[in-house]
């Protein structure tokens, strides 16, 4: 069973949860500076995607000067390839589905594609972030 649970920063078991996968995702994955990773915590929209009761995949999304900036997905390299990934994005776009404010965000460049399938497009060039080359993408409904 998959089940998304969205949440704040305060729910200390949830985000503890999130986490440990954004950890193993970026920082030890990608060796992403770890003081980057949890910059803008307690203003994000949390969400962890559980399947058969345990955490898989991560994502938040947070209120900008610009917008929406959808951000920090990250999904266990065991769980990749089916269709976890897309699952938290389509909850991330539904749960600010009603708002008239842009929708974007800083997407690696190997990963654009996965992105381009729900209506996000590539705006301006690509640039460095984290040591990680990424475009800014934005979500066209």
């Amino acid at each position: 069973m998959v089940e998304i649970k969205k949440f704040r920063f305060k729910d200390e078991n949830l985000m503890k949860k999130a986490h440990k996968i954004r950890h193993e995702v970026f920082v030890i994955g990608q060796n992403c500076p770890e003081e980057l990773e949890w910059e803008f915590e307690e203003e994000s929209t949390h969400f962890l995607l559980i399947e058969d009761n345990i955490p898989i995949a991560t994502a938040r999304h947070r209120k900008t000067n610009n917008g929406f900036k959808l951000e920090r997905f990250a999904v266990l390299s065991q769980a990749r390839g089916k269709g976890i990934g897309m699952l938290i994005l389509k909850a991330i776009l539904e749960d600010i589905k009603e708002s008239k404010s842009l929708k974007y965000m800083h997407a690696q460049e190997q990963v654009t594609t996965f992105y381009e399938k729900v209506g996000f497009k590539k705006s301006g060039d690509l640039f460095e972030e984290a040591g990680i080359m990424h475009y800014k993408m934005e979500y066209k409904d």
